[in-house]
């Protein structure tokens, strides 16, 4: 799978109550979630992301409480994948849950900008910045995660083994 888009960068610890605040988790409606996505840390994010574009972000990405809304408004605004040198844990498995393509690569983090076009090649790990003509490489998701990912995330991939 490829992604190509244009990168939206943050820094350390972006917790789920910046992704997603918690005013807003009356809802479980993605489109209605994306409305929101980033509010609190970039007022200007939801108005102007596009899809495919991609999330870069330092250490701790998607700390915080372990709700599953944060990965989900984020890929519902059009993020097509998230690279950061750590993810929280929870954070880390909701995303694949949901089939939001996420990558660890510190050296990705520091070689890219905000408003770079980065393209991704999520079977291999390539990064590449097509702004500055550099690449890097982030560890590729096993066989079994990368098939998640692909169908869209667990409940698809479970509905698509069952058949």
């Amino acid at each position: 799978m490829e992604i190509k888009g244009k990168v939206w960068k943050y820094g350390n610890d972006v917790d789920t109550d910046v992704i997603i605040p918690a005013r807003y988790l009356n809802t479980s409606d993605p489109k209605k979630l994306a409305e929101h996505c980033m509010e609190d840390i970039d007022d200007t994010f939801a108005a102007n992301v596009e899809q495919g574009d991609i999330i870069v972000a330092e250490d701790n990405f998607g700390c915080g409480s372990s709700r599953e809304h944060a990965p989900i408004s984020i890929k519902a605004a059009g993020v097509s994948a998230v690279i950061a040198n750590s993810f929280a844990r929870i954070f880390f498995r909701n995303a694949i849950n949901i089939g939001l393509p996420i990558l660890e690569c510190p050296e990705a983090v520091v070689g890219i900008d905000k408003g770079d076009e980065v393209e991704i090649d999520v079977d291999s790990g390539v990064i590449k910045n097509i702004t500055k003509g550099t690449e890097f490489q982030a560890e590729p998701f096993p066989a079994f995660m990368q098939e998640i990912i692909d169908a869209g995330g667990l409940v698809n991939y479970v509905k698509a083994k069952a058949n």
